[in-house]
């Protein structure tokens, strides 16, 4: 392993050597696939980690992740991520993972990696990603749109952009079913 990789892709795949032992759950094996991962060209392998990680980050905003948003993170990485299924949901799990164990210091931090190593439409496509991962389970909670708005914002997407990609989400929104107050539109 080269010792280019940044610190938060060696922290998300859990390839640190800080600490002999990774979070529960951490094998000899998941260290390996994520090795492979780390194959990738090391620009494929940023992007597709931090993005992994923001995926994580909304969908971790009401403290759980579902099974529904799980999956669609899965599939969006496949499809975005352009790398196999089984790879994408190795993936997904590494950021699950590491949101929960590292989200509330790590999540400004990787959508900042992001944003540098991003062009303008490909922010674009992740903030409608983070629509898609949310909606997932057939609801975008208020907790869920105020993060995706911090997300938006810390990605240099403007009020009207993000309002834009919001608009194609409308049907999912809780706030517009009654159900939560709008925090965005108060």
């Amino acid at each position: 392993m080269s010792g280019s990789t940044p610190p938060f892709l060696r922290k998300l795949f859990g390839l640190g050597t800080e600490t002999p032992a990774g979070p529960p759950g951490d094998t000899d094996s998941v260290r390996r696939i994520a090795r492979e991962l780390l194959k990738l060209p090391p620009e494929r392998a940023r992007f597709l980690a931090a993005f992994a990680y923001v995926l994580g980050r909304v969908a971790h905003a009401d403290l759980e992740i579902s099974e529904a948003e799980s999956r669609a993170m899965e599939r969006i990485i496949e499809r975005l991520g352009g790398v196999p299924e089984e790879q994408a949901v190795l993936v997904v799990e590494i950021a699950k993972s590491q949101n929960r164990l590292f989200g509330g210091t790590e999540g400004y931090l990787v959508t900042r990696e992001l944003r540098q190593i991003s062009a303008p439409d490909e922010r674009e496509r992740v903030l409608d990603c983070l629509f898609e991962v949310s909606a997932a389970d057939e609801a975008i909670s208020a907790s869920e749109e105020n993060l995706i708005w911090q997300v938006a914002s810390e990605l240099g997407l403007t009020r009207s952009e993000y309002t834009a990609i919001r608009a194609r989400w409308s049907d999912k929104r809780a706030v517009l079913r009654g159900t939560t107050p709008d925090p965005l539109n108060e």
